[in-house]
């Protein structure tokens, strides 16, 4: 079942409505998640929102069990997300290999996502910057260039509008960059203003604004 079908307010039924640059976040819960060959990795089982900042953080993902996987849920930064909107669905461009490794928790003991040495080893394993805000790029499909394997490599210039923002196996490694520019982006609408705080602000690290 897509975001559509879980319209129950009519939002999405009327082209001149919010989405898809805005959307209920109760409708985006249970999209499926595929990579950019697609394969299916799993679904949404919660959004979660920064209460301090107003942003959202993280989509937490269930991988469907595989790779011996579904006894677990996954942090993934929202930035790292692309939305299909034509297939209504959401992408995450790394491969099933490299998931194997990727950090996650049981249901029952999940971390404390303010903790910013947790924060930085998500969003480094996602290759996005943990002390830039992003949302996810939006458009149709899934094709991509470049998607993120074992040996760093970064999602690329595909995408939608994914840039050098999400180039590279680090958050150390070029990230933060930049959003690119390309059709269906969404960009995050502080870009240029700069982030208030310092390297201390939980704020750096956590989400994007939803639009």
């Amino acid at each position: 079942m897509s975001y559509a079908e879980r319209d129950k307010y009519g939002m999405y039924k009327d082209s001149a409505g919010p989405g898809p640059t805005l959307m209920g976040a109760d409708t985006l819960i249970g999209d499926s998640v595929v990579n950019g060959h697609d394969e299916r990795l799993g679904d949404i089982k919660e959004i979660m929102l920064d209460m301090q900042t107003g942003q959202v953080a993280y989509a937490v993902l269930s991988f469907g069990g595989f790779l011996g996987m579904g006894d677990k849920l996954f942090a993934v930064p929202w930035q790292a997300l692309h939305l299909d909107t034509v297939g209504k669905r959401f992408v995450l461009n790394v491969d099933k290999d490299t998931l194997k490794n990727a950090p996650g928790f049981a249901k029952d003991a999940w971390p404390d996502m303010a903790d910013m040495a947790w924060a930085n080893q998500v969003h480094s394993f996602y290759g996005v910057d943990p002390n830039r805000a992003g949302a996810p790029t939006m458009g149709p499909g899934t094709s991509v260039a470049g998607m993120r394997g074992t040996g760093g490599a970064g999602v690329g210039a595909g995408m939608g509008s994914l840039g050098a923002g999400h180039a590279g196996g680090t958050a150390a490694s070029g990230a933060g960059a930049g959003m690119g520019s390309g059709a269906g982006a969404s960009l995050d609408p502080r870009a240029g203003t700069g982030t208030p705080g310092d390297d201390t602000d939980l704020s750096r690290i956590r989400g994007s604004n939803i639009g």
